[in-house]
């Protein structure tokens, strides 16, 4: 079977240069990748689309908002001069022709020039905070009238970037702190405006590419959205970590739709991954060097931030990153050798001692073994090795945490599922091809057949869904969480040649562009899917994410979900008992759960959209009453268990001191974890 990649595809946009005259032949490569993304889909695709006006009308809008998503630098005027192209891009990238894009960049750089211009005079001048002003919902959400609204609407933007970040030093900042830390944020606010600007017009790599190939990746996600197109160095960035530093924290950079830095890949077995405590998708918020003050790179670009961790490779880091649920979280690290043969702690054990012994062992993505077949490396067979290790230690109940999980290989989920089942199927899969066939975990008898829990919440997804719904079907492990994301499609990457064979294609190619296609659907064995769902736990918990789903159902070209036959094979085990009665109760007297939908209540209504007021005095009177009702439930360290390291890793730590500290960090965040603390507490249920 073909290596598939389970991700959620995001744009990180490249730079670009204006030094080019923009002409039609400028287009020709961005126009030529159009078309044979449009041949690879109608070929390798899943479900591909026909390539009509509805089509044409969809990526429109794509495009347009992938390009000036915040509607900060394109006119209503230009909005309405680009509609005649709407029905007519299926033609046109059919033809092959560039007129489209072509009218699309002139006006694009012209805004942009004169954007950059107006931040530096707006700028320029103190902002004055005294009248009353608001940016309004509506002014935020539409295109300015012409070239004069948007300089109203750029000033009071950066007004109000400025206005909280004064608000956020200070709850109740005095005049005399407004005017000194006006001047600071309005200065940084300029740089950073700037920077952005530049990141689009000062690349070797010119303005048509940037253009043709945001172009190509909003075309592809039309498709679904988990097929992307992506330039070769895309392509490196997307499959590679920094494993070319000889000293590395074990972590890639990569910017959000919000341009905002995050974690691309953790690297097995680095510092990052053995943290426990990160994961794809974390945004960064600060760094700090031991002895040093902390700095804000919540708005710098990957660049800075690689020159930042490049400044020492002996020195301890504090990274404080922004979690997918909004929670900040302070991360300690060292940096290790990146050619350390340490195939052991990939995957993390402990143990929790209470009453009885539960095995907890936290898996962070379903990572495979690229260089041997036999899947050595993989995840799967680190959690295998844990087990055992914590078999040794006669525990009583296993959890497996898979929370944030965006998840991985299918191959190393099946193999996983395969550790807890006897032989049997665990998942179902359809292609194209009318008849489904199954994913077998094909040896016989299990490396740990006691009590299991399996954690997830709203942000395990693809593979870790997938497992998540083996144990389930089998009546073998209790779920607990929130409902999963709700992915089950399958991808591959090839590159963009339609000569393509997929029978003799080995994953290897130097090509100068890819696209990552889905070619299949994932069912369970009992027929189900968890597309769009996801799969709903045994025991379900309140999550932070109810503040703000993110799940593969709201987005807009999703695939459907549907139902197969249940797998004929597949025999369930005798039910488990229902845990969620214990854990309402248990969740009424947690001082952390008893808070927490009263506090998800308001940080719903405080997420909505309203009017931002400029007037400071206003703002702060705002600010007060928000942290006086919003208020984040305090974690309390457990009283039921003890976290506690296994003797072989206890062994090793006494060899390592930066691994020590590490260790402690994790040991001690566990312990705070009221999540975990309640299904310690269910484990102890099962047992009884």
């Amino acid at each position: 079977m073909k290596k598939l990649i389970f991700a959620i595809a995001c744009i990180a946009y490249t730079l670009c240069a204006t030094s080019q005259t923009i002409t039609p032949k400028s287009f020709e490569p961005a126009v030529h990748n159009a078309f044979l993304v449009y041949r690879m889909a109608e070929k390798f695709h899943l479900q591909p689309k026909p390539l009509n006006d509805e089509f044409s009308a969809a990526l429109f809008s794509s495009f347009i908002t992938a390009i000036d998503d915040e509607r900060l630098f394109f006119t209503a005027q230009d909005i309405s001069s680009f509609n005649n192209y709407k029905t007519l891009l299926d033609d046109d990238i059919k033809a092959r022709k560039p007129a489209f894009l072509q009218a699309v960049t002139e006006v694009y750089v012209k805004r942009l020039q004169a954007a950059d211009t107006m931040a530096v005079s707006i700028c320029s001048k103190p902002f004055n905070f005294k009248i009353n002003e608001k940016y309004t919902v509506a002014e935020d959400t539409s295109y300015a009238k012409d070239a004069a609204a948007i300089r109203i609407k750029l000033q009071k933007a950066i007004k109000a970037q400025v206005l909280t970040a004064i608000i956020d030093d200070y709850d109740n900042p005095t005049a005399k702190q407004i005017d000194s830390l006006e001047i600071i944020y309005r200065k940084k606010a300029a740089t950073y405006f700037k920077r952005s600007i530049s990141r689009t017009l000062q690349s070797p790599e010119g303005v048509p590419q940037y253009i043709g190939n945001i172009f190509c990746e909003a075309m592809a996600a039309i498709y679904d959205p988990h097929s992307s197109f992506f330039s070769l160095t895309k392509k490196e960035n997307f499959e590679s970590g920094l494993g070319h530093k000889s000293m590395i924290f074990g972590f890639s950079l990569n910017e959000d739709d919000e341009e905002k830095i995050i974690i691309e890949e953790l690297a097995p077995g680095s510092p990052a991954f053995k943290s426990g405590q990160l994961n794809k998708g974390d945004k960064i918020i600060k760094l700090q060097w031991e002895g040093k003050e902390s700095i804000d790179v919540s708005d710098a670009s990957a660049a800075e931030i690689s020159n930042i961790l490049d400044a020492s490779n002996h020195h301890k880091l504090t990274l404080t990153v922004k979690k997918a649920d909004g929670s900040l979280r302070d991360v300690v690290l060292n940096k290790a050798e990146s050619s350390e043969a340490d195939d052991d702690n990939k995957v993390k054990s402990f143990l929790l001692k209470g009453a009885k012994t539960v095995g907890y062992i936290s898996l962070p993505s379903f990572y495979e073994d690229w260089e041997n077949d036999a899947g050595v490396n993989g995840c799967a067979n680190d959690v295998a090795k844990e087990i055992i290790k914590l078999k040794k230690e006669n525990i009583d109940a296993l959890i497996i945490d898979v929370r944030f999980n965006g998840g991985g290989s299918m191959q190393e989920a099946t193999d996983l599922a395969g550790i807890f089942i006897d032989a049997g199927p665990v998942a179902q899969v359809k292609t194209r091809d009318a008849k489904p066939y199954s994913l077998k975990d094909a040896n016989r008898g299990t490396i740990y057949d006691g009590p299991l829990l399996y954690m997830v919440n709203g942000y395990s997804a693809s593979a870790s869904e997938m497992v998540a719904a083996t144990l389930q079907d089998y009546n073998r492990a209790v779920i607990v969480g929130s409902p999963t994301f709700g992915k089950a499609t399958g991808q591959i990457m090839l590159p963009l040649d339609t000569s393509i064979y997929l029978e003799k294609y080995t994953g290897k190619s130097t090509a100068q562009n890819f696209v990552t296609l889905t070619r299949l659907k994932l069912y369970r064995v009992n027929g189900n899917t968890a597309q769009f769902t996801g799969v709903v736990p045994n025991v379900v918990l309140p999550d932070l994410i109810e503040i703000d789903p993110q799940r593969e159902a709201n987005e807009p070209f999703a695939i459907s979900p549907d139902k197969i036959e249940a797998n004929k094979y597949y025999k369930p085990a005798a039910s488990l008992p229902s845990l969620q009665q214990t854990a309402d109760a248990e969740m009424v007297a947690s001082p952390f759960f008893s808070k927490l939908p009263q506090y998800i209540s308001l940080a719903k209504a405080q997420a909505r959209l309203v009017d931002v007021n400029l007037n400071i005095s206003a703002a702060i009177k705002e600010n007060i009453i928000t942290a006086n009702t919003v208020k984040t439930p305090e974690k309390q360290a457990a009283i039921g268990f003890i976290v506690l390291n296994n003797m072989y890793d206890t062994e090793k730590l006494s060899l390592k001191a930066d691994a020590r500290e590490a260790n402690e960090n994790w040991k001690s965040f566990l312990a705070k974890d009221p999540y975990l603390q309640l299904s310690f507490k269910l484990a102890l249920q099962l047992l009884k």
